[in-house]
């Protein structure tokens, strides 16, 4: 290792590569919890997506209203200002502080569901409408035709859109270092405060992003041809 950081040395005698060898494992926690807050975030923010997704469908005119409220508001406002709202606005009203992992999952949660409910939406809406009428005529309720028709036959259609949405959010959750989540970036922020290097920590947290996004694209595309998901 020291021989291979010594010839990379020789080649770019101005960058410190022993700076990313001592920082390496601290980024490493960083890169940890960002994909846990991901993870997490996706998870709930698919739950939310699909019973709005339905909602935005739903012949109930309130429903539908508000589903689209809810969808407009959070794709139309930026992540880092909801972030904001629930770590900085919220306690001044429920009257107790909200934790910054709290924060963070709520947020990114609530904004992701907004992006797969349109998703949902979609996916649903590709699924030729004779399928539903075939489900009710063979005596299930609505309910039962969208958990065992529709939704399974849409979820195999959604899967590339929702591997851009786990991307893009992986991405976005830089923004919650603003509130003190040690996450990737923050951690780089951590390590440029002690040995102000910002060029190097700040390359080799771009080419952790990279390496994770690369990867969830690569099992993303494992996935579709599993499912043989339609082109």
């Amino acid at each position: 290792m020291n021989a291979a950081f010594s010839f990379l040395s020789d080649l770019l005698p101005g960058f410190r590569w022993d700076v990313i060898e001592r920082s390496l494992p601290f980024l490493l926690l960083g890169a940890w919890m960002t994909l846990r807050l991901t993870t997490i975030s996706i998870a709930f923010g698919i739950i939310i997506g699909t019973f709005v997704g339905i909602a935005r469908i739903s012949r109930a005119k309130l429903v539908s209203y508000l589903a689209a409220a809810y969808v407009d508001f959070l794709r139309g406002t930026p992540l880092l200002v909801q972030i904001f709202i629930i770590y900085m606005g919220l306690p001044q009203v429920l009257g107790f502080p909200v934790p910054p992992y709290v924060a963070a999952i709520s947020a990114m949660s609530i904004n992701s569901g907004a992006y797969v409910a349109e998703i949902v939406r979609a996916g649903i809406q590709s699924i030729h409408r004779g399928q539903m009428e075939a489900a009710r005529a063979l005596g299930m309720t609505y309910v039962q035709a969208m958990r065992y028709v529709i939704l399974p036959q849409a979820f195999r259609r959604i899967v590339p859109p929702l591997g851009n949405e786990f991307i893009a959010l992986l991405k976005d959750s830089s923004l919650v270092s603003v509130i003190a989540m040690e996450e990737l970036v923050r951690k780089g922020q951590i390590v440029i405060g002690r040995t102000f290097r910002p060029f190097e920590i700040w390359m080799m947290v771009a080419l952790m992003y990279l390496i994770m996004t690369l990867t969830i694209s690569r099992l993303v595309t494992v996935t579709e041809r599993k499912l043989h998901v339609p082109g």
